[in-house]
């Protein structure tokens, strides 16, 4: 007589032995791509702003204003400001890189991604962004947007990573967050008032150029 559950069991377990390998696998295809690319600047923000939103004009004249200066370009591959951040590299003459996650809604390549990944798992494609990343620079976003922001922050923080310019663009946008981590945050000692100087907010597309640059020289 079967046992059901061993049995259901063993075929869970089966099925998660397989998948450790398909996540080795975006692994390797990640690692073995994004190497040539180096120096890359993330570039972060909400997939559903439109083409006509200033902000999504911002992004693209910040990300062709850092290919110029020879930086290429790394987004999450998707539509609104990440097309924004892709079509900008490419106008630089930069490298325009996406890394496209597997979504049911929403999420889909964009067209000016001129060198594409995909992946289906979350994790791996964050570690590929901050592995090649020498700078994120953070546009207004949603919960993803702020995955990826505290992410960085955290890695900074606890010394994990190497600390790198961490740039937070639109103060209307992200200062009703920074006044609230100053007033709950770090009045309850849940952070150190330090901890602040992890990133910064600027507003000028020139002077973000310049920031990376003081920072990240190539």
């Amino acid at each position: 007589m079967v046992d059901e559950k061993q049995y259901i069991i063993d075929d869970m377990t089966i099925k998660e032995s397989w998948r450790l390998f398909k996540i080795m696998a975006e692994f390797v295809d990640g690692f073995e791509k994004l190497s040539d690319y180096y120096p890359a600047i993330a570039v972060f923000g909400s997939a559903r702003l439109k083409r006509t939103d200033p902000i999504y004009s911002k992004a693209e004249t910040i990300s062709r204003l850092l290919a110029k200066k020879g930086y290429n370009i790394i987004t999450g591959g998707g539509p609104g400001i990440m097309e924004a951040a892709n079509k900008g590299a490419v106008e630089g003459g930069g490298h325009s890189i996406g890394l496209n996650i597997e979504l049911p809604f929403e999420q889909h390549p964009n067209e000016y991604a001129n060198i594409r990944l995909s992946f289906q798992y979350f994790f791996v494609r964050k570690v590929m962004l901050i592995k090649y990343s020498v700078a994120y620079v953070i546009m207004p976003g949603g919960f993803g947007t702020l995955d990826e922001l505290f992410e960085a922050v955290t890695l900074i923080q606890t010394k994990k990573i190497r600390p790198f310019p961490v740039i937070l663009v639109g103060s209307d946008y992200w200062g009703g967050m920074l006044d609230w981590i100053k007033k709950e945050m770090i009045a309850q000692g849940t952070i150190s008032p330090d901890d602040l100087d992890i990133f910064q907010v600027i507003d000028d597309p020139e002077e973000i150029v310049h920031t990376i640059q003081r920072i990240v020289l190539i």
